[in-house]
């Protein structure tokens, strides 16, 4: 009955209310002879009028536009509208006028017993009908999975689902062969290197990991051999969430591109992580930016006692400020003072107006111009906020004895091939030359610097860009079919900067550029390949023309590398964290870098990017434009 078309099941209902006018005729003569009676003569006007009069009126009045099984109030009271109508009309004709043979009780008695017949037809069709449609439904929309891993997670994990309208759990793949051609919970349990064929047997669409427990290089393992199957992949929530029942089909997340790229964070040292910001007041300039978001999460869970947000975007700071608020209600100990100040780092007279009056003990200087492109387009704001911006902060926290300053850097200030890097090459020669300078003259600030590569699910980054553009069916943009790219992820990245910030205050130097550990550089289209295919999509080129998405290679940007690097030198040293060095660099001494610097800033905004390239050449002595490599 539920698969009928709607035109059918409109008919179907008008027969029902059909057969219910004759009935109603019929037991309405029965109650008043007290018998059971043969129809007959006269008695057939009204079993003929009563279909006659009621099936118009149900039409005018909607009742067979209704859906039966979602019947509620305002169906009833279309139905007893529509026969309170017919009841006037019955009986003005077979009470008012009347016909031989037929009693006058009849116009009364019959459009009772059609109220009622019509409305329990309705009130039954929703009831038996309401359940199995949406059952129907499920089993139609519903996407089959696999969940891989029949252990305990797995097991939650399919209990919790089995309450899910979007998914349905028809099998396990699990390592274990003596699980393989079993059941648990009444899921048959597979072998995953018959992945292939249960896939296109059962039509499955997801296969879900269960598997928090594996190490890192084993789910890469696992991620390589599904690569070659048309599924999509998706990875499980907390273990805090399963132990609490809190999983539904919306919790599952797609699969993060840390699990892709196989990298081992290593855990953060404690009391390295507590150092420079335990019980202390410390500032984060760009703290709406990517990393410097992340950092100010970071430092909020290590409880200062005062946080300053400095950032230039209303929206931003705004953004950061509701998500710390909501982190630090939910954390215990004393409240933690959050300072949301809008401000540029290229405002000097600002900067040391906020240094002066909140004394931090820490500075996280995040903010800076980082989109290579954007700033190759506008070179002189690059300088502006990356060069500038730094000296202004590095000065005033030496001139207000703040303990410790971090510069977050990148590693296209290795070697530049464009102003982003270039500006970011500067910045650390400042740091370093104003920190020789401030050792000379007795103060007691130590100025650091840590560099590293791309991080994950940064504005700009190419991850979510991916994804995005694998959602829209492609094609995928990939720069150069060798272009090669360190990754991070933010809070990892976040982590490390905090610790570096540390080892750098144990030590009586300064001046010192941390490198992080970035593990193996990651090829850009290997990372594209693997993304649409843990989408459960295939890549379209003309081997297979037949493909999902195309990978579209669109040339290098200008300013852009083939290959980052994270040093200039050769000599790194180990420091206490096995994921952060510490590189040795040269650097111009202060009084010479002040007047290249005084000679850069000088650059009015209608400079040419040709005329700011010649002096960065002059004073960033690694930075050759023209080499895209």
């Amino acid at each position: 009955m539920l698969a009928l078309p709607r035109t059918a099941k409109r008919l179907l209902a008008l027969c029902v209310d059909v057969c219910l006018c004759v009935l109603t005729v019929w037991l309405a003569l029965c109650l008043r002879y007290e018998t059971w009676v043969t129809i007959q003569g006269n008695q057939w006007l009204a079993v003929t009028a009563a279909p006659l009069l009621a099936i118009p009126l149900f039409v005018v009045f909607g009742l067979y536009r209704a859906i039966f099984r979602f019947a509620g109030r305002e169906a009833l009271e279309a139905v007893a509208r529509a026969v309170g109508i017919y009841a006037l009309m019955f009986s003005a004709i077979f009470t008012a006028i009347g016909f031989a043979d037929v009693p006058r009780t009849i116009g009364l008695l019959q459009p009772a017993l059609l109220l009622l017949t019509v409305g329990a037809v309705r009130l039954i069709a929703r009831h038996l009908l309401g359940e199995p449609y949406v059952a129907q439904l499920r089993s139609a929309t519903a996407g089959n999975v696999l969940i891989y891993g029949a252990g305990d997670s797995g097991l939650a994990l399919a209990s919790s689902l089995s309450r899910s309208e979007d998914l349905r759990v028809v099998g396990f793949l699990d390592d274990n062969p003596s699980l393989h051609r079993g059941q648990l919970k009444g899921i048959d349990v597979y072998n995953p290197h018959d992945l292939a064929k249960v896939v296109e047997r059962l039509q499955v669409r997801d296969v879900l990991l269960a598997l928090p427990s594996i190490t890192r290089q084993r789910r890469n393992e696992i991620l390589k051999a599904m690569s070659a199957v048309r599924v999509a992949v998706r990875t499980l929530p907390t273990l805090s969430d399963l132990a609490h029942g809190r999983i539904q089909a919306s919790d599952l997340r797609e699969l993060d591109i840390e699990d892709l790229l196989g990298r081992d964070a290593v855990e953060p040292d404690p009391e390295l992580m507590r150092k420079n910001i335990l019980g202390k007041v410390v500032l984060v300039t760009g703290a709406g930016g990517s990393i410097g978001s992340e950092l100010s999460r970071q430092i909020l869970k290590i409880q200062p006692t005062t946080l300053v947000l400095v950032e230039l975007s209303e929206f931003a700071l705004y953004t950061i400020l509701e998500d710390l608020q909501s982190l630090a209600a939910k954390m215990p100990g004393p409240p933690i003072h959050l300072v949301p100040l809008l401000a540029s780092v290229q405002d000097k007279a600002r900067v040391h107006e906020i240094i002066a009056a909140w004394r931090p003990d820490t500075i996280y200087h995040a903010a800076a111009y980082k989109h290579v492109p954007l700033v190759e387009s506008n070179p002189v704001a690059g300088i502006q906020n990356n060069v500038l911006g730094t000296l202004n902060v590095a000065q005033t926290a030496i001139a207000c004895n703040v303990p410790t300053m971090v510069l977050i850097s990148t590693d296209k200030a290795v070697r530049p091939t464009n102003v982003m890097g270039a500006t970011k090459r500067l910045a650390e020669m400042i740091l370093q030359a104003l920190a020789h300078e401030a050792i000379a003259q007795g103060k007691t600030t130590k100025l650091c610097m840590v560099r590293f590569g791309n991080v994950l699910g940064s504005s700009g980054s190419v991850v979510p860009k991916f994804r995005q553009q694998i959602q829209h069916g492609g094609p995928v943009s990939v720069t150069h079919m060798d272009v090669t790219r360190y990754f991070m992820t933010i809070p990892e990245a976040a982590q490390l900067v905090i610790q570096a910030s540390a080892i750098t205050t144990a030590r009586s130097e300064s001046a010192e550029v941390f490198v992080l550990d970035m593990g193996e550089p990651v090829k850009i289209i290997d990372l594209a390949h693997m993304m649409i295919k843990l989408s459960g999509m295939t890549v379209r080129d003309t081997v297979h023309p037949e493909g999902d998405i195309k990978i579209e290679i669109t040339g290098l940007r200008p300013g852009e590398k083939l290959y980052e690097e994270l040093l200039i030198g050769t000599n790194p040293q180990k420091t206490s964290h096995p994921k952060i060095w510490r590189a040795q660099e040269h650097y111009t001494l202060w009084p010479e870098l002040s007047a290249q610097i005084t000679r850069l800033l000088g650059l009015s905004a209608s400079a040419s990017t040709a005329d700011v390239q010649t002096q960065l050449r002059q004073y960033v002595v690694e930075y050759s434009p023209e080499q895209n490599t």
